[in-house]
């Protein structure tokens, strides 16, 4: 790995994560791709997820606590009728519920309970440390623990698709939501249980998917046009926030 120089990238790339890579493995990549080993990430996207992930470069790793405070926007579907312990579909089923004839306006009607200001238990296969321990390695080992509930706000939940038992939306949430908890809680308030089955991150404040480039892209840009893509802090950032 190169040493530092003054002459290393900085910057915020946007990328569009693949399903079945780690936010960890998209930054192994760039590692590779830029030649340096300065390279963060602001904000998980879990496995199953795609969408926006922004790639932070250089010195811009810096900012990251306050790239992520920034609100969020997915779409995605949830699947009613099964629960997986994990609350999306790369879980194991652990519970199976016939789906009641719901209609569009019933499940509507629930949708709109999670908007605003609420509590929110983090799912037990998260990487958020209670005790020193993140909680998806104990449930590895099949331990469950009390976890304590955390203020989000849910500024939209739009239904986008109804075909049962799938249920297509849109959300815009806070920082440090789960949208799969969002999606097991929607499950459980029409009473039959459901998991989060897609999962795709549209937007992380003022940054659009519409502008991120695909792994494959990125990987096989000119070196060129590669730093061209990078946003300059004092452009993702607000110069108070420096």
């Amino acid at each position: 790995m190169s040493q530092s120089t003054n002459d290393d990238p900085v910057g915020v790339l946007l990328v569009d994560k693949p399903q079945g890579m780690t936010s960890h493995d998209i930054v192994a990549r760039m590692r590779r791709v830029f030649r340096i080993k300065k390279i963060g990430h602001a904000g998980t996207l879990d496995p199953m997820a795609t969408g926006l992930l922004l790639i932070l470069v250089g010195k811009a790793t810096k900012v990251s606590q306050y790239l992520m405070s920034m609100d969020k926007e997915y779409t995605g579907t949830v699947k009613l009728g099964e629960v997986t312990d994990s609350q999306d579909a790369d879980g194991e089923v652990v519970a199976t519920t016939p789906v009641p004839e719901l209609t569009k306006a019933d499940v509507l009607k629930q949708m709109e309970t999670f908007m605003g200001d609420q509590y929110q238990i983090p799912p037990m296969y998260s990487a958020k440390k209670v005790n020193g321990q993140k909680l998806y390695k104990l449930a590895r080992q099949g331990k469950t623990i009390e976890r304590e509930p955390r203020v989000i706000r849910v500024s939209r939940f739009d239904m986008t698709n109804f075909d049962l038992p799938k249920v297509s939306f849109v959300v815009g949430s806070s920082k440090g939501a789960y949208i799969r908890t969002i999606a097991h809680d929607l499950g459980d308030r029409l009473g039959c249980g459901g998991h989060l089955c897609e999962l795709r991150r549209t937007a992380v404040g003022q940054f659009r998917l519409e502008n991120a480039d695909t792994l494959e892209e990125i990987e096989n840009m000119a070196p060129s046009i590669l730093r061209s893509k990078l946003i300059p802090v004092n452009q993702a950032v607000p110069t108070h926030a420096l």
